[in-house]
């Protein structure tokens, strides 16, 4: 028997996820069975998302049950295999979760070649994050040349991806983001024409300053005080791709002061403005095979750039998942769970 290390779902968080909400324990692994490998996690994806499913409100995914172990995608070596499409040593893609290993079937797993690019990346820029930039953006936001791109939370995986790809095609692209030291990053690692700190008093005025012409796409991945800033400045047919709301993710109470939908549906009327919600799912069966040739080749040309924030241990892994929801990480935040076996990895 091999045995696991798991970090479960204990508690439903109210609010910020405490230690509590957690539990590690050690698990034994049932034996192989035909069609099942045996894998090693090397690197753990922490996303948004997750928080979402350590609740028991509705939404697009079913909650997370007490006991569970937390959700994610992970970057795994295969260890032992009883599935023809895989052998030992294997570098793999999966969804196995906050675990050291795992058993899981071959259909669920798709191979990575470390020679065409950092196996890490299969998490973030071209993983399920690159490809909610993509799809969000090309199918929904529909950028034109010339036209301005405005994105929230933008020094993070899907933001700063978003921002390139809207420069790939010719738009203008305007990143918000939390402190200088973020906003200095979009414009000297990802090329953004313009960044925008939310958290300066000015920031309004500094949105207006930065959007003369308007805004023709907003990216929405935050909500709260920054879309009510950047609703002011939509163009006539402006358009919305929603992808996440992170500023409520943690709220137990609805949110004070007057109630805003009423203007903003009035905006949607007058501005014809198109507002979609998406979960980048819905896009793999027509848009992920041209995802992998398109940012494939913008990243490996050096159009589309990319930053991982990776942090080690398992055990670190609910202190790093707070920082997320704080803003606190640059870039693709990643556990190492364990060693990285790969010749890029080891060179560095």
């Amino acid at each position: 028997m091999t045995t696991t290390t798991q970090i479960r779902l204990a508690a439903y968080p109210v609010g910020m996820p405490q230690d509590s909400d957690f539990e590690t324990v050690t698990a034994e692994l049932p034996a192989l069975a035909d069609g099942q490998v045996l894998l090693r996690t090397i690197y753990l994806s922490l996303d948004p998302y997750m928080r979402g499913r350590m609740s028991t409100a509705k939404s697009y995914a079913a909650s997370l049950q007490l006991g569970d172990v937390i959700v994610g995608g992970t970057v795994c070596e295969v260890l032992d295999s009883r599935a023809d499409e895989f052998a030992t040593g294997d570098i793999v893609l999966a969804y196995t979760g906050w675990q050291t290993h795992a058993v899981a079937a071959a259909m669920q797993l798709r191979r990575l070649d470390p020679e065409q690019a950092p196996i890490s990346t299969a998490l973030g820029v071209l993983g399920m994050p690159g490809f909610t930039a993509y799809a969000g953006l090309l199918e929904l936001g529909k950028p034109k040349p010339g036209e301005t791109v405005v994105v929230a939370a933008a020094a993070g995986p899907v933001g700063s991806a978003v921002g390139q790809i809207a420069r790939v095609k010719g738009a203008r692209a305007v990143g918000i983001a939390g402190g200088p030291e973020k906003c200095r990053i979009l414009l000297e690692t990802y090329g953004f024409d313009a960044a925008v700190d939310h958290w300066s008093p000015t920031f309004a005025e500094d949105l207006a300053a930065a959007t003369p012409d308007g805004i023709d796409v907003y990216f929405e991945n935050v909500g709260g005080p920054v879309t009510e800033a950047v609703v002011k400045r939509l163009n006539l047919y402006a358009r919305i791709p929603v992808c996440g709301l992170v500023a409520g993710y943690n709220a137990t109470e609805k949110p004070t002061g007057p109630d805003q939908l009423p203007g903003f549906m009035q905006r949607i009327l007058t501005l014809s403005l198109t507002v979609r919600g998406f979960i980048q799912s819905e896009f793999v069966p027509t848009h992920y095979e041209s995802f992998q040739r398109d940012m494939s080749a913008w990243v490996r040309d050096g159009q589309v750039n990319y930053v991982e924030d990776v942090v080690d241990g398992l055990d670190q892994a609910t202190e790093a998942f707070r920082g997320l929801l704080t803003g606190r990480n640059v870039g693709k935040l990643l556990v190492r769970v364990g060693d990285d076996p790969t010749p890029e990895a080891r060179g560095q």
